[in-house]
């Protein structure tokens, strides 16, 4: 019950500072008298260019069966059998579960799979955990490529940011406090198990098959293609901010180092512990807008609105699809009685 609370308590406390980043966003568009905020947006969707955002949705999709594609092959490595379809409905259910809690999609894709392939999720998850390193790393190289093709305007936008760490004595105090509570729960933790034989060996066989699914790369059939098909992702990441930048009036204008500079600033903000992205990335995106491009404040905020949900709806929509698809297939089958049987 302890568990229960502590867990709503902090997706509270996360649903709030989306809620206060998303107002703070929207404090920038001033509007006449007569007309919401709400209208300037929808104003701004309007005027898009729709064959760009119908580009970006082409992106989205074959990203997301590239991703689906990867990831079927990593858990092949691992001696399970998964038909794309069922991989890729996994997929957009996790990235669904995603907008509502944060990271949840990543351990609900491995549960939807094993309600179609009956895979392990422990096995499943560290292919996901494996996936998120390669994702990482090729975000390193997007910043860096990034930073080379804007230095000096992204080292000014950083210098925006209110990260400067705060020093002293409280700070300190606080760190240690975190150490010696981390220290205790892994005394008391480790204590639990030894004890328990049966908590031990569950343990044992969960680390067994995540270690399986974390090291699936080193038994790559094709490891060549693994890694293209992790390079093609990204780049259509990128092409997906480079078609919705290209399909607005007031960021039409913006060149490829630009859409490199704002595709990194935007992968930051959806990397944040927000649901899908939001909040961070409504914060964000428009400051470097504004600070890098002097696009127009409320213009900047618009375009993010539109962007976000634009992308969020297509999540939105096939996540459903993929959700209603998997309990048509999890259906217990109708057992048929031929005519000349007979029951008793």
């Amino acid at each position: 019950m302890a568990s229960r609370i502590r867990v709503f308590v902090q997706y509270v406390f996360i649903l709030a500072i989306t809620a206060f980043l998303v107002w703070f966003s929207l404090r920038a568009i001033q509007v006449e008298e007569g007309e919401n905020k709400g209208d300037y947006i929808l104003k701004t969707l309007y005027s898009a260019n729709k064959l760009w955002l119908l580009l970006m949705l082409v992106f989205v999709m074959i990203s997301h069966a590239l991703r689906a594609e990867r990831w079927r092959m990593l858990l092949y490595s691992t001696g399970h059998t998964v038909s794309f379809y069922n991989g890729f409905l996994s997929l957009m259910v996790g990235y669904l579960v995603n907008l509502v809690i944060p990271r949840g999609g990543e351990v609900s894709r491995c549960y939807n799979l094993y309600r179609l392939n009956k895979i392990p999720v422990e096995v499943s998850f560290g292919t996901v955990v494996l996936e998120r390193i390669v994702d990482l790393i090729l975000l390193v190289v997007v910043l860096v490529f990034a930073f080379v093709a804007e230095y000096d305007k992204l080292l000014g936008f950083i210098e925006t940011l209110p990260l400067q760490p705060v020093m002293g004595k409280g700070k300190l105090s606080l760190i240690l406090m975190v150490m010696l509570v981390l220290l205790i729960i892994t005394g008391v933790g480790y204590w639990l198990i030894k004890r328990n034989q049966k908590i031990k060996d569950r343990l044992q066989k969960v680390w067994k098959g995540f270690k399986t699914g974390l090291t699936s790369v080193a038994t790559l059939e094709n490891k060549t293609l693994f890694i293209g098909y992790s390079i093609i992702i990204w780049l259509l990441y990128f092409a997906m901010s480079y078609a919705v930048i290209k399909a607005f009036d007031e960021t039409a204008h913006l060149g490829f180092s630009a859409v490199l500079s704002l595709f990194a600033i935007g992968t930051i903000a959806m990397a944040a512990p927000l649901p899908g992205g939001a909040g961070s990335y409504h914060v964000l995106i428009p400051a470097g807008l504004v600070l890098l491009y002097q696009v127009p404040e409320a213009n900047a905020v618009a375009f993010t609105f539109v962007f976000h949900g634009w992308q969020t709806l297509i999540l939105i929509v096939f996540g459903v699809i993929s959700l209603i698809l998997t309990s048509f297939r999890l259906r217990p089958k109708k057992v048929t009685v031929s005519e000349d049987q007979t029951l008793i």
